[in-house]
């Protein structure tokens, strides 16, 4: 008998759990977002160029240094997650074709002179990024022309766009081919 109740306990079990009922009414819409800019889909970063970056001394501290805010050259929203890479610009070089290109370099980036070793290096907040000048050595002896009219390219990188991509941060052009960016969204900036 109890082999009976139970069979029929569990046919009436897997009846009702397989029944299925009308659907109901659809839920209300959401509300409308801000009204800005069309982007394309997906998780979007932001590059911009300085130029003209002249280094202030610090002769207590002995480094060069520049404190930059965000919201003055963008308003895009950066949270404290979002990764801030920095190139320097180094110049031009000739390709095999005849054409040239722009080389930049991943800060931090070392250079040895022959007073010593110095570095550009880049600490950040979601509020601002400070561009420094270390070194080895005095660094009030150091040439102008690692202190002066300096250009930059600041990419900020969203936090998931790096947990879901595989990109080489080194290059620029790697970086920005994978956040779906063109040299001619590049907001280029003098400073004065």
């Amino acid at each position: 008998m109890k082999k009976v109740t139970l069979a029929l306990a569990a046919c009436m079990a897997l009846f009702f759990i397989s029944c299925e009922g009308p659907q109901g009414p659809p839920g209300f819409d959401g509300f409308d977002g801000n009204n800005g800019l069309d982007g394309q889909d997906g998780i979007q970063g932001q590059v911009f160029e300085l130029d003209g970056v002249n280094f202030g001394y610090d002769a207590e501290a002995n480094l060069w240094s520049v404190l930059e805010t965000f919201a003055d050259y963008t308003n895009f929203e950066i949270f404290e997650s979002d990764a801030v890479l920095v190139y320097r610009f180094d110049g031009q070089i000739d390709l095999a074709d005849g054409s040239t290109a722009d080389a930049w370099s991943l800060i931090p980036q070392n250079f040895f002179v022959p007073e010593g070793t110095m570095q550009y290096t880049v600490a950040h907040t979601f509020l601002d990024f400070e561009l420094f000048i270390d070194g080895n050595f005095d660094l009030s002896l150091l040439s102008t022309d690692f202190t002066d009219n300096q250009t930059f390219r600041i990419v900020i990188v969203p936090s998931e766009f790096l947990q879901s991509a595989d990109f080489d941060q080194t290059n620029i052009d790697s970086v920005m081919g994978k956040m779906g960016l063109e040299m001619n969204q590049i907001q280029k900036l003098e400073l004065q």
